[in-house]
């Protein structure tokens, strides 16, 4: 998919959001001299929390990810799909980029580097315990004191609407108090869900910039105190107001090397996911921050006064040089040994590993995944079943909590076939989306058109060229996640040998025309 598609700048020197459309929750944001860097939400997959890295904060690119395994181990060798890394804020502190996130089930971690793109640390577990999330660590140049913020999942905790602050540690590495409640949103008018505090200090006042009201119909709301440990006092600086933008949801204030302030945020979108926007922002009289266009959210907006800079966006294609794939893709958990199988040439070679999972895509631990557009596009990928087992399968899908997939099965005759199969949010097991039909060669390419709502048009070209199949499939997201776009490969339990699938010329292209619209399965 080109650059020019996927970004948000119009070349004419303004930008439109969403600057990311796609899947990037929670962003939080950063500047280290003139680059500025984004991390985001990564929840339950492998490799997590994403590095982002921009000149102008409207054209970005993916240079890779700080977190190569999620701990505990044992905990996410299989799927955790809502779960793992939530909500992490991004600092530089000391000649080092800190990451900090909450994972509710196990505390608050921490990991740090000397440099954004690798070398980072192993993660340490700054406070264990359920359902403390969103932490923000801040270390106060003024006193020399360091303190941390978090909120909390009710799910875990029993605890809402809350934010905690500690005294922390200048290395980061503990927490020195028990902590104390510093906002109650409870005693707030009309607040409700209060989460994701990110830390600063301005103009004498510690400031809190947290949401609150729920992601998919809250307000943006900032906090300041002379104290740390307050009292502080409240307003609202972003609402959704007459605009389509619904949310508005949790980000992050960064100040350009020109003195511009902007704050980015995600909107959240269903089975788009949480896609980010840029904010302008300003300071009032009285020294309360003002965003968008008088707290309301900007659709078209003039870029920041930085230098110009080419139009960029998180790669998609991939061609699988050598058999290893792009930084855009995750497993579904902790990868293991076997899952790829790297050679002289192009392809990904996956192996069909045998689970007694293999007709529920959304237990299987080897899914490769990238997350799917928020903008009408065509995915395309060439597949050819290898292995030799009867039950093997290898497909391209749409994964959410309910998803289909289209894709290549060896007959128990030797056969292969093009089978498309979904799989609805209650059920446990797949069923046919459509007659399968010979694959004669073994060979399939295989297309989603993803149109307006993300309504998904499956086709194939086994060799005649394509031809469309089943019915139209609206795309659902997880709880916390959007829809995914996933290449596995997988076989049945049983002794004979496993064999591969390879996947070659993977691509996304943009489209302005949606699938035909027609009822979903």
């Amino acid at each position: 998919m080109s650059d020019t598609a996927r970004t948000g700048d119009l070349g004419d020197g303004t930008y439109r959001n969403p600057v990311l459309a796609a899947d990037w929750s929670d962003p939080d944001v950063l500047r280290v001299g003139e680059d500025y860097y984004l991390t985001a939400s990564s929840f339950g997959r492998a490799p997590g929390l994403p590095l982002l890295h921009s000149r102008d904060l409207v054209n970005w690119t993916l240079v890779g990810h700080a977190l190569e395994r999620l701990l505990p181990e044992t905990s996410f060798s299989s799927p955790q799909h809502d779960r793992g890394v939530w909500a992490p804020s991004l600092r530089h502190h000391d000649g080092r980029f800190w990451i900090f996130w909450g994972d509710p089930d196990h505390g608050i971690w921490q990991i740090n580097s000397r440099s954004v793109r690798g070398g980072w640390s192993t993660p340490q577990l700054v406070k264990a315990g359920r359902g403390m999330i969103d932490p923000c660590p801040l270390w106060d140049e003024e006193t020399g004191e360091a303190y941390l913020a978090h909120a909390w999942a009710k799910s875990r905790s029993g605890i809402s609407n809350r934010l905690t602050g500690h005294r922390m540690s200048a290395d980061g590495t503990e927490l020195l108090d028990e902590g104390k409640t510093i906002v109650d949103g409870d005693q707030i008018p009309g607040w409700f869900t209060l989460e994701g505090p990110k830390l600063y200090r301005h103009g004498g006042w510690f400031w809190i910039l947290a949401p609150a009201g729920g992601v998919a119909t809250g307000w943006q709301g900032a906090f300041r105190s002379r104290g740390f440990f307050g009292p502080y006092e409240e307003r609202v600086v972003l609402e959704q107001d007459g605009t389509d933008v619904n949310g508005p949801h949790q980000g992050g204030w960064v100040r350009t090397s020109r003195g511009e302030d902007w704050f980015l945020h995600f909107q959240e979108r269903g089975a788009y996911g949480r896609v980010v926007h840029l904010q302008p922002m300003r300071w009032d009289g009285d020294g309360w921050p003002v965003l968008g266009d008088e707290g309301a959210p900007v659709l078209v907006h003039a870029k920041p006064a930085l230098p110009a800079q080419p139009p960029s966006a998180p790669v998609a294609d991939d061609d699988f040089p050598g058999g290893r794939f792009g930084r855009q893709w995750q497993w579904t958990a902790n990868p293991r040994e076997g899952w790829t199988t790297l050679h002289s040439a192009d392809g990904l070679r996956l192996s069909c590993g045998r689970t007694e999972e293999s007709d529920d895509l959304r237990r299987l631990p080897h899914v490769l995944t990238q997350r799917m557009p928020a903008r009408p596009c065509v995915v395309e990928v060439e597949l050819r079943l290898d292995a030799e087992e009867p039950g093997a399968r290898a497909g391209l899908a749409v994964l959410g909590d309910a998803y289909t997939w289209i894709g290549l099965r060896r007959e128990a005759d030797g056969s292969v076939r093009l089978v498309h199969r979904f799989a609805p949010v209650s059920a446990g097991r797949e069923r046919d989306a459509a007659f399968a039909r010979p694959a004669p060669e073994g060979r399939a390419r295989l297309r989603i058109e993803i149109g307006a709502g993300a309504r998904c048009r499956f086709s194939a070209d086994t060799g005649d060229g394509f031809t469309p199949s089943g019915q139209v499939f609206a795309a659902t997201p997880w709880r916390w996640v959007g829809a995914l776009l996933g290449l596995f490969a997988a076989a049945p339990t049983g002794t004979g040998p496993v064999g591969t699938a390879v996947f070659t010329t993977f691509r996304i292209t943009p489209s302005e025309i949606p699938p035909r619209e027609e009822s979903r399965r």
